[in-house]
């Protein structure tokens, strides 16, 4: 097999319980964005279009659509013999079998496939943020700085510092510190979960760190604390451009949002680093006499006969005459009634919502179920679900997976109410 100089690993194994039931049942990197893609094609294309074409994927929760979706990676050009995509998941061993416990275990679980390929070099990467980023100049800024790891960094708010991992360096980018969510932030320098390792560097923590028991076996939490504790040379890298988390309901509508700007700060029409995802072939959507749209994203396939107003719509979604979209996602296969009208909400895929159904409506309220991942205003209704003809549903209010008319038994679901199949329903 060729040798290698770098080898991606992309941890695509996370649940991202924040996202509520839009990842009930599909892993985070899986989650559809941006009326084509899922979350996971940008961290791949970037790997493409930065010529890194070695790629393990490493899943674990609910990974079926992920691993569809990936296949043998055509869409990325990662079919190849010497290198391409391979899904990487948890397996049995000779002495046992166990789930990932960890980022830095996740790795350590698949030490052999990066050995196998004879590289130098490791990037870690995370399948579930939205950014286009070079990582060869990444690279040369490891290599020019004969670093063991190098951490790519963004510039956040002050204000918003406490919510990430902050670096804090020396005036020549040598990390010296590292703070996991600091009530008095020393820094700005928020870790963006993008790590370039000297393989044999990583490998030997790698090592060490299975065999603590006290170990998180996290990157953040152990590997690179231990890394500085041993005096090893650590370089932030400064990453200047769109980079989002989208781990929360309000975080994830928000970035879509961005992307119907008038000129969007996230460019994805940039012909010099596309956005590589599985393309099957549908017509064009179509606009009927009564359709109109405004300042919105229209996949193929779609027919619109409502009103739709900056929103996203995603593949083979149908909006009946009379219906008002504002501020929404659709995702695909949806079908919307007739006379319907809905607000700042998030639909699951293969979804019905039937004729006068109001959504999105009345004054806020904080949501019963779980007020911690559903705080934002923003409504959410699951995927395979049914909403009956003339219910309405407020703002703030989540709906299950798989809920049925006969799931329903009001018609009105105030504003922080919820329907969660199998349970109580507010």
């Amino acid at each position: 097999m060729t040798r290698k100089e770098i080898v991606a690993l992309i941890l695509a194994g996370g649940q991202g319980s924040r996202l509520g039931v839009l990842t009930q049942n599909v892993a985070k990197p899986a989650i559809l964005y941006g009326g084509k893609y899922r979350i996971i094609d940008f961290t791949l294309s970037n790997c493409v279009n930065s010529g890194i074409d070695t790629v393990g994927v490493l899943t674990q929760y609910q990974p079926l659509q992920l691993n569809s979706h990936i296949g043998i990676g055509k869409p990325w050009d990662l079919d190849r013999v010497n290198g391409g995509v391979t899904i990487l998941a948890p397996y049995m061993k000779t002495e046992k079998g166990e789930w990932y416990s960890g980022t830095a275990d996740a790795v350590y679980q698949n030490i052999h496939y990066v050995d196998e390929m004879s590289a130098k070099y490791v990037i870690i990467l995370s399948g579930d943020h939205i950014y286009k980023m070079n990582y060869s100049q990444m690279l040369a800024f490891h290599k020019k700085n004969r670093a063991d790891a190098t951490i790519s960094v963004i510039d956040v708010p002050l204000e918003e510092a406490s919510r990430y991992g902050i670096m804090n360096t020396n005036d020549d980018g040598r990390i010296y510190e590292f703070e996991e969510k600091p009530e008095s932030p020393k820094s700005t320098l928020a870790s963006m979960g993008i790590y370039i390792f000297t393989w044999d560097v990583l490998r030997e923590y790698l090592m060490n760190d299975h065999y603590k028991t006290s170990s998180h076996h996290d990157f953040g939490k152990n590997i690179i604390p231990g890394m500085l504790a041993d005096d090893r040379k650590l370089m932030a890298y400064r990453f200047e451009g769109y980079w989002r988390d989208v781990g929360t309901i309000q975080a994830y509508w928000q970035s879509n949002m961005d992307l119907i700007e008038l000129i969007p700060e996230f460019n994805l029409f940039d012909p010099n680093w596309r956005i590589y995802t599985p393309n099957p072939v549908y017509p064009a959507h179509f606009v009927g006499d009564s359709g109109k749209i405004e300042k919105s994203i229209i996949a193929e396939g779609c027919m619109i006969y409502g009103t739709v107003r900056r929103s996203i719509i995603f593949p083979r979604v149908v909006i009946n005459a009379g219906t008002v979209i504002e501020d929404s996602i659709i995702m695909s296969d949806s079908l919307i009634g007739s006379n319907t009208e809905i607000y700042t909400t998030i639909i699951g895929e293969t979804s019905v919502i039937g004729n006068n159904v109001k959504c999105g409506v009345g004054e806020f309220a904080i949501n019963e179920y779980n007020p911690k991942v559903y705080d934002s205003g923003i409504s959410v209704i699951g995927s395979n679900t049914v909403i009956p003809n003339n219910t309405v549903l407020g703002k703030n209010v989540v709906i299950d997976n798989y809920v049925t008319p006969h799931d329903f038994d009001t018609n009105n679901i105030p504003s922080g109410g919820y329907l969660i199949k199998g349970g109580e329903k507010k």
